[in-house]
């Protein structure tokens, strides 16, 4: 798990780096948990564009994630730390005692040959699944529940990782890698360690096609476009906009408040994440 810089052998390479992919052990995935992967071009079921800027790269095929681990009291071992074009982190693919093969997400510093367990009886180290309310406080986890038995759904991108700061009642206070703090309830699960593939961010792509490869169409700047295009459209020459900045859907960027007031997840929040230049 490091970086490679690659060496300046023509204008595209000059400036991009990669990962070394050290950590993969395995590298072709297990059939059996393999789906096809449709592309969607940012189109909605209606086939209207919801989402700009989407569209081509290269094909995948779904790698189904256990992020459930709901499979009590059975020991399983890593077989294998395998690549997932689907996400930033690394995933291993777990053989449990009784023949049954899933994957995971990789915490970091796991190897082939590991033991992982879930459930109550599973011990507090890292890459066992337990619920909140069972796991000391202080430590470091990943892939955290928002409602019992849904599966998890925050902190699942690469390097990430929460700490679980307090018990208050039927509630857990996990410290986000945002700055948030947010209140959980005790029942939800998550997994205890950091995720591996750390130096994802560092990465730099180098060169316009490699953006593409990943599914990425070009980014237009809407004080380039005309006016019925884009809210900041227009003016002769090169025009400042001509009001604070929005998006294409005239919802306000670079600081403007977006969220709403009486959202749900409110009552969750203890403390906001922090925004702007000076962020944790």
């Amino acid at each position: 798990m490091g970086l490679k810089i690659y060496k300046p052998t023509s204008a595209g390479r000059r400036g991009g780096s990669g990962s070394d992919f050290a950590e993969i052990t395995r590298t072709k995935p297990e059939k059996s948990l393999l789906e096809p992967l449709k592309k969607s071009g940012g189109r909605n079921n209606l086939g209207r564009m919801t989402q700009r800027r989407r569209g081509g790269g290269h094909k995948r095929m779904y790698r189904k994630i256990d992020f459930k681990r709901r499979k009590d009291g059975v020991p399983a071992k890593v077989a294998s730390i395998e690549y997932d074009p689907n996400r930033s982190c690394r995933i291993a693919l777990l053989h449990y005692l009784d023949g049954e093969k899933r994957y995971i997400l990789a915490p970091l510093g796991t190897q082939v040959g590991d033991k992982v367990m879930n459930g109550p009886t599973a011990e507090p180290v890292r890459g066992n699944c337990k619920e909140l309310g069972d796991i000391p406080v202080g430590l470091q986890v990943h892939n955290i529940e928002l409602t019992p038995g849904r599966g998890g759904q925050l902190v699942r991108a690469a390097g990430g990782s929460a700490q679980l700061q307090a018990k208050d009642g039927k509630y857990a206070v996990i410290l986000l890698p945002s700055g948030a703090l947010m209140r959980i309830h005790l029942r939800c699960r998550a997994t205890i360690g950091q995720l591996g593939n750390i130096e994802h961010n560092l990465i730099s792509l180098g060169k316009a096609g490699r953006s593409r490869w990943l599914g990425r169409r070009p980014k237009v700047r809407g004080s380039a476009m005309n006016p019925v295009a884009h809210p900041m459209g227009g003016g002769e020459g090169r025009r400042a906009g001509g009001r604070h900045p929005v998006s294409f859907s005239g919802v306000p960027a670079k600081g403007g408040k977006t969220r709403k007031k009486k959202k749900a997840s409110d009552r969750r929040i203890i403390r906001h994440r922090k925004k702007g230049k000076h962020q944790r």
